[in-house]
């Protein structure tokens, strides 16, 4: 079983794009610099501590609505 689940953590961030675009941009940060903000992980991955991440609440996103040019 996979931990977090998919279900929990749609229950956080409201697509699965969405999902992986944060997940991914999260990775990406912690290659650079290993900060995770949570003091035990389950996942010794990149990607596995950035759900985690989002999972506890930690991360998500905003979604901007885009300006109209009119």
């Amino acid at each position: 079983m996979l931990y977090p689940s998919i279900d929990s953590l749609l229950n956080k961030i409201d697509s699965k794009y969405s999902l992986v675009s944060v997940a991914a941009k999260r990775a990406r940060q912690l290659q650079e610099k290993d900060d995770s903000k949570l003091q035990n992980v389950v996942s010794h991955k990149k990607v596995g501590k950035a759900l985690e991440e989002i999972n506890a609440g930690i991360l998500g996103y905003t979604n901007k609505p885009e300006e109209s040019n009119s």
